[in-house]
């Protein structure tokens, strides 16, 4: 089976950068192999879709019919199977008849509004396609959505019968069409390439460039709406076979590509990795046990759908006495004596002050009468509470560069009748960490999110008290 003819859809997934890093945890995830599996032949490329998953498989389409190309591959079609609960799947089945050939059916992609599918199938259909020594090639076919089923698909304007030509991924919001091919200036096995919807048609394919793509083959893109561009290749660095890497849109131009963490990642072929739309959970799949299988994970990382924001104490204060005396003809000068060390002379009973730390002040007003040198003490007098905010504290640097070391501290965090129990990072880029202070890097630039969330141990009744607090990190390319 040619790595072509594997399955691909786009949604959102989870970074989980391999780079260990002292404090962070960036393997947070738990998998399961699903029931729809048949164990015998190869399912891959689920998605979520209308209460259930669609995904690509090669087992028999019946208990008769055992398709299989000349060449003694096994054809792939595209099937669906209902999510019963959240560990149950239903029977799968055909996902079209409409979609259903002699020949392989996916990857496939759909448009942004679902009314077209898009998907990788032989180039040649005719009656050529069926000699024994005819050497088809992969392109891509797109089908529009009727009001009972799929139409008679048609080519995209780039197929070539003199390479291949598939694995779509359209964008979220149908700006771009991402695809793998193996034409020719490549640089590798088979390269990623770029069309744009300009006056209703797709432009001239652009190659991704050596960012992206390597001597190897890189398969199965996927572009969200955050700008990043998740695939599969088998280049060196990996950790066997095809492994999933991220990189980001910049411009028009890409970071370098960052390889995802254990467990999606393995000594196996891992690709087509695919997140539920807001929520910690997604598929993948893998062929770490005989046979390509999907799986299920989930992300144990936590994040608070809402924090509070960073308040900056300052523990300034102007100060003004109206009642002072006030004489036309004599002249006063006012003495500030804040009970912090600091002594302010001024001409008017106005002054301002900035404490350097929280507490208690009695602040005094001297009024100095400059012709006879006479000194009213205590003209006024201000017993002030210099108070901190209540709140979870982040100390960190706004901005900083991918590959840097940045320190994160949470010990300013001031929660005065708290017993506090644990501090949890969630650090916005698919990785975590527990303790007061940690140590970070980043290896995509673009702004993250970090929160720091604070548990309470357990009151006298088992009560448990949490908060959190958001600070963003502006991460710079190098």
């Amino acid at each position: 089976m040619s790595k072509l003819s594997y399955c691909y859809i786009s949604l959102l997934l989870l970074i989980l950068p391999v780079t260990k890093l002292h404090g962070q945890v960036s393997n947070m995830i738990e998998i399961e192999k699903l029931s729809i599996n048949s164990g015998q032949f190869n399912e891959i490329a689920a998605v979520p879709v209308n209460g259930g998953i669609v995904f690509c498989s090669d087992r028999r389409v019946s208990g008769v019919v055992n398709n299989v190309s000349f060449d003694g591959d096994r054809i792939f079609n595209i099937f669906y199977a209902e999510r019963k609960d959240s560990m149950k799947w239903g029977q799968p089945v055909i996902f079209s008849k409409d979609l259903q050939t002699l020949f392989n059916q996916g990857p496939f992609c759909f448009s942004p509004d679902g009314r077209q599918i898009y998907y990788t199938s032989d180039v040649e259909r005719g009656d050529d396609a069926f000699e024994r020594d005819f050497k088809n090639r992969r392109g891509i076919l797109i089908a529009e959505k009727t009001a009972d089923g799929w139409s008679e698909p048609r080519a995209f304007e780039y197929n070539d019968s003199s390479w291949n030509t598939g694995h779509p991924c359209i964008s979220f919001d149908g700006s771009y069409l991402f695809f793998s091919s193996d034409r020719p200036g490549g640089y590798g096995g088979s390269d990623l390439y770029m069309c744009r919807w300009e006056d209703d048609k797709w432009t001239e394919p652009e190659n991704l460039g050596p960012e992206i793509n390597s001597t190897g083959s890189e398969l199965y893109p996927c572009f969200t709406a955050a700008g990043e561009l998740y695939f599969a290749s088998d280049r060196d660095g990996g950790m066997g076979g095809l492994d999933i890497y991220s990189s980001r849109m910049i411009g028009r131009g890409w970071t370098k590509p960052v390889l995802l963490a254990e467990p999606i990642n393995s000594a196996a072929d891992d690709f087509s990795l695919v997140k539920r739309h807001n929520a910690s959970e997604g598929f993948f799949a893998s062929k770490r046990d005989r046979t390509d299988d999907i799986y299920m994970y989930k992300s144990s990382i936590r994040r608070m759908s809402e924090c509070n924001d960073l308040v900056y104490d300052s523990f300034c204060w102007e100060f003004e006495d109206e009642n002072s005396t006030k004489a036309d003809s004599v002249t006063f000068v006012y003495e500030w004596d804040f009970d912090d060390g600091t002594v302010l002379k001024t001409t008017d009973a106005r002054a301002e002050h900035c404490f350097s730390q929280p507490g208690i002040y009695l602040v005094k007003l001297n009024a100095i009468d400059t012709i006879t040198g006479d000194v009213r003490p205590n003209e006024a007098t201000y017993l002030l509470e210099v108070k901190r905010t209540e709140q979870a504290f982040i100390t960190a640097p706004d901005t900083c560069y991918t590959g840097e070391t940045i320190s994160i501290d949470g010990s300013r965090t001031y929660l005065p009748d708290w017993d506090i129990d644990s501090y949890y990072w969630n650090f916005d880029d698919g990785t975590a960490a527990q303790g007061v202070r940690n140590e970070k890097t980043y290896l995509l630039d673009g702004s993250y999110d970090v929160q720091l969330i604070i548990s309470s141990s357990p009151d006298a009744e088992g009560n448990i008290r949490e908060t959190c607090v958001t600070r963003t990190i502006v991460v710079k390319r190098r």
